[in-house]
């Protein structure tokens, strides 16, 4: 697209375009100690990772050795577990902000919405058979501040556990830090998989100069709330 078909060709030839490139620029997380080294967006150190498998010449971000940190739940956070594991880190634990999902839907979780239910992965499961401590995810856990030692890498981040609550006027949720539960985790790789917000840019801002007023993103059908 844009190199054997042109956008021209493409909103000449259709009434509409629904451009499904995948949501890929990441939700980033801008607490104190974020440009610390070694912290690194989860689809950086898995595509440096699979770019290596195939053969190119490239040096993958390692976790050898390594204090792991994935920081968000879902597919992608699984993947950096499951790729850290391979690699031979030192230690793995994964940071969810939510509370831990029920076994079976919940009231508020009807068909046909998708079901927020628990799951263990395959990342969770070699974790835990590897170390034999269980699942290593942590729920209910907020990161409040990134550690680095004398040569500005991370070393570890500060936490504290959050409480939710449900606002009986409005039914919107609400969180509040649990007191005296702050905990430091040791942590030499955080990986940041906290969802995404949408396409790359340079995406929209293309067809956007084609004058596309008929384009619209899989993302904003999936998230209505994002514009385009």
């Amino acid at each position: 697209m844009g190199k054997d078909v042109s956008a021209s060709d493409l909103l000449a030839a259709n009434d509409a375009l629904l451009l499904c490139t995948g949501a890929t620029r990441p939700r980033d997380l801008p607490i104190p100690g974020r440009d610390s080294d070694g912290i690194h967006f989860a689809m950086e150190f898995l595509g440096k990772w699979q770019r290596r498998q195939r053969g190119d010449e490239i040096s993958p971000i390692s976790a050898e050795g390594l204090d792991v940190v994935v920081i968000g739940g879902g597919d992608t956070g699984c993947d950096c577990i499951g790729t850290s594991l391979r690699q031979g880190a030192k230690s793995i634990v994964s940071f969810e902000i939510l509370p831990q999902p029920p076994e079976a839907r919940a009231g508020d979780n009807p068909w046909p919405q998708f079901p927020r239910l628990f799951k263990v992965d395959y990342g969770h499961e070699e974790v835990a058979v590897k170390w034999k401590e269980g699942d290593p995810r942590r729920y209910n856990t907020m990161s409040k501040e990134f550690l680095r030692d004398e040569n500005g890498r991370i070393s570890g981040i500060r936490t504290v556990t959050v409480a939710w609550t449900k606002d009986p006027a409005n039914g919107q949720w609400k969180m509040a830090e649990n007191p005296d539960s702050e905990k430091t985790y040791p942590c030499q790789l955080a990986l940041l998989a906290m969802g995404f917000l949408g396409p790359e840019e340079y995406v929209k801002y293309f067809f956007r100069s084609h004058h596309c007023s008929n384009c619209l993103f899989s993302f904003q059908l999936r998230h209505p709330a994002v514009g385009p």
